[in-house]
């Protein structure tokens, strides 16, 4: 072995046949652990996976090769092995040692400061791909920031406090013991809520740039919800806290997804960089309807008979919110994004695959269709499916090398899943995919589904829609320019969970 190759030890004695999730597969799994692993090193440890295999099973003298290695989020790869029997065997590692440096002096300097971090925990708190997807200064910034939030709150629940007092829940005079009381279950609901802005943050921080439109009308439906709580509360006096604490924490949640949709649709209006006075202008328009919404509340309460019983309270809310929505849903209609998300993409090129033309912004944006997850759209396409699920048979290893071949000059490798009746695509990106390998593979997706009762066996099919992929492809790129559609902002994100890394192409 190569003094610059891995070494590899093995963990488990024997080989065993697993079992997907979604079908059955008959690969051979072995698994490794890597002590130590370098970029530079993985074309030694290739050429020695047959000594290792020989070192773990005296009795296999086969000739071996490794021809794909499917990497995973968490550090651990997979290698494929194909020996001269057309067999697949699988070689799982768990990478103690990072394989990969950043070639960024600041990046490297900011792994090595959150060394001691769990991935789960970076994952939660930090944007996907931290720390190349921010600028230099963005981790000292949140360290600072964090503390200065700290002691804003602190000072919230001091002022809460005393807001009590003066209300005549105890008295800067007298005890203050029902007054420190009464804050500390105030404040309470406030953290309550305050837990479900940390779990949206952290959970779906990555969603909100590909359709803020969409989140920002859940965030409505959310917050509604929160305040079915809140109007309860009359009903159920002695369980105003546990009632208040779930309106809270729906509102927050609501807000968690309000903000940040907010952001990204205040800088599409921005197009001339002037984020910060559009941000502060909407606030006029906001705090102007807060006002006149104030005003007219305050004239409905006021009014004699018109809210004196709960029901008719209740009715009005449930009228007043229901207008809310539909007007919430009429505003974010009308906007007119130019840059591709996956379900605007979807729309483009169904209507290119089928009739050979792109529609514009204006049409696309209303064609739209806001409520709908893009993952319930028709066909159905799933991305950073693992190579297992993908393949399967007798002809497993073949029809490895056949799709190899197939996909050399592409970025990402698509199959059709025959084992249901309804038609899906599974899509497994290699390392170095970009948007525009996501924007293809959805072409070709398209293409098969509307093609799919013309043709013959399931490899002659993605051979030719390969083949009309590379001849049509380039029309839609230029259709999509000439629409104005912005093809430099794609939002269309490569899964990292899962990638495929090609060390002996077919």
């Amino acid at each position: 072995m190569p003094c610059g190759a891995a070494a590899l030890q093995l963990s488990l004695p024997t080989c065993a046949f697993n079992k997907s999730s979604r079908k059955p597969l008959n690969f051979r799994h072995c698994r490794f652990r890597t002590v130590a692993s370098s970029s530079s090193s993985s074309s030694s440890q290739d050429g020695d996976v047959n000594d290792e295999n020989r070192a773990g099973n005296g009795r296999n003298q086969r000739q071996t090769q490794v021809i794909l290695v499917e990497r995973y989020g968490n550090g651990t790869a997979k290698r494929y092995v194909v020996d001269d029997e057309f067999q697949v065997q699988t070689f799982v590692e768990d990478e103690l040692i990072g394989s990969v440096s950043d070639s960024s002096g600041s990046s490297h300097f900011n792994n090595e400061k959150l060394s001691w971090l769990p991935d789960i925990v970076k994952d939660f708190i930090f944007p996907a791909g931290f720390p190349g997807s921010v600028s230099d200064d963005y981790l000292l910034y949140m360290l600072l920031q964090f503390p200065t939030n700290v002691t804003a709150w602190i000072c919230h629940t001091l002022v809460t406090s005393s807001l009590l007092k003066a209300v005549g829940v105890g008295s800067f005079s007298g005890s203050t013991a029902a007054a420190s009381a009464a804050a500390i279950r105030w404040v309470s609901k406030d953290g309550i809520g305050a837990v479900g802005r940390l779990f949206i943050g952290g959970r779906f921080g990555n969603v909100f740039d590909d359709d803020p439109k969409q989140w920002r009308l859940y965030a409505d439906f959310i917050g509604s919800a929160g305040s079915i709580f809140d109007l309860t509360t009359p009903l159920y006096p002695a369980y105003f806290l546990p009632l208040a604490s779930l309106g809270n924490l729906a509102k927050a949640v609501a807000r968690g997804l309000k903000d940040p949709s907010n952001r990204v649709i205040q800088n599409h209006f921005a197009v001339e960089g002037n984020l910060g006075e559009i941000a502060a202008k909407e606030e006029v328009w906001e705090v102007a309807a807060q006002l006149l919404g104030l005003g007219l509340g305050i004239l409905f309460l006021d009014t004699p008979g018109l809210v004196k019983a709960y029901p008719v309270l209740a009715t009005t809310w449930m009228f007043m919110r229901l207008l809310h929505l539909w007007l919430r849903y009429q505003s974010l209609s009308v906007l007119q994004f130019d840059s591709l998300n996956l379900k605007r993409a979807r729309l483009l090129i169904k209507s290119h695959v089928l009739h050979s033309i792109v529609p514009g912004v204006v049409d696309c944006n209303r064609e739209e269709n806001i409520l709908i997850w893009q993952r319930f759209m028709k066909p159905r396409i799933t991305f950073g499916v693992p190579l297992e699920e993908m393949i399967s048979g007798e002809r497993a290893a073949p029809t490895v090398k056949e799709l190899l071949e197939l996909y050399a000059k592409e970025k990402y490798i698509l199959v059709v899943n025959r084992q249901i009746s309804e038609f899906e695509v599974f899509v497994s990106f290699k390392v170095g995919a970009t948007s525009i390998s996501v924007l293809r593979s959805v072409w070709q997706a398209y293409w098969l589904h509307a093609n799919r009762n013309s043709l013959g066996n399931a490899f002659d099919q993605l051979t030719e829609s390969r083949l009309e992929m590379e001849d049509r492809f380039e029309d839609f790129i230029q259709q999509l320019n000439g629409s104005g559609w912005d093809t430099n902002q794609m939002n269309l994100k490569v899964p990292k969970e899962i990638s495929l890394d090609e060390l002996n192409p077919a």
